[in-house]
């Protein structure tokens, strides 16, 4: 990867790009894209479907005047990553895909999004924030870190009730892009946090052994949203990769 290749980085629900401020300033003189998603930080509530965010990614990269970028996605953002790769591979020089997984949903976790969805659209957001927080966090940040857990509540009751709902549509209905892993030609890094129930440890080596050129880096003491919870170590990790 060349040095000034440019970096996307793509968020994890139901957050926005603000949970990305920990790596500003550490991807050297990179162009760099924080995009929200539809539903998220612009508002904008859009069609629910993964596709539609990959491509609100490329409309993103087309106006900056980006060609190839790599792609650093987490857990939804890390959907959005391997679907924009399948669509157009000719545009991502690298991928690194945090604490998620490239299976799709078995027919519970299908179900509980449906319900989940339901559920915000009658009662608002506030309720999910904090039913997500155990899930989110690994339990070294519950209980050493409440300003982590204070910044990521704020974020997800911020998030727009019409857009939750219909980005829990569109991950419940995303493809499995586990056959498609051997296909990619570009680096990419598995990163996860060690405390990620979520999408645990084992998801993160699928993806690294299932990809020509893929490694795996396990972050002690995170849980989901690693690059909130061990910011050093998660820098590390990416600048290491992007080196």
């Amino acid at each position: 990867m060349d040095s000034t290749t440019p970096v996307v980085f793509l968020h994890a629900f139901p957050l926005s790009s603000a949970m990305w401020r920990p790596q500003h300033g550490v991807v050297g003189g990179r162009t760099v894209l924080t995009p929200d998603f539809p539903g998220f930080g612009d508002r904008t509530v859009d069609t629910p479907d993964l596709e539609r965010f990959a491509r609100a990614v490329l409309d993103r990269m087309d106006a900056a005047g980006i060609g190839r970028a790599i792609l650093v996605g987490l857990s939804m953002g890390g959907y959005v990553a391997l679907g924009f790769q399948a669509l157009w591979p000719g545009r991502v020089a690298g991928m690194v895909l945090a604490d998620t997984k490239a299976g799709s949903d078995d027919p519970a976790g299908r179900v509980k999004r449906t319900d989940q969805a339901a559920r915000v659209r009658q009662e608002g957001v506030a309720w999910l924030a904090e039913a997500l927080l155990p899930a989110l966090l690994g339990e070294t940040t519950r209980q050493t870190r409440p300003e982590v857990v204070a910044e990521v509540r704020r974020m997800a009751e911020a998030a727009d009730p019409e857009g939750v709902a219909r980005a829990l549509e569109a991950m419940r209905e995303r493809p499995d892009s586990t056959p498609g892993l051997g296909a990619i030609q570009v680096p990419v890094l598995a990163l996860v946090g060690e405390e990620d129930t979520l999408t645990p440890v084992a998801e993160a080596r699928k993806i690294a052994e299932g990809v020509p050129d893929g490694r795996l880096v396990v972050i002690p003491g995170a849980g989901h949203l690693s690059n909130l919870e061990s910011p050093k170590a998660f820098n590390e990790a990416l600048t290491s990769f992007l080196g």
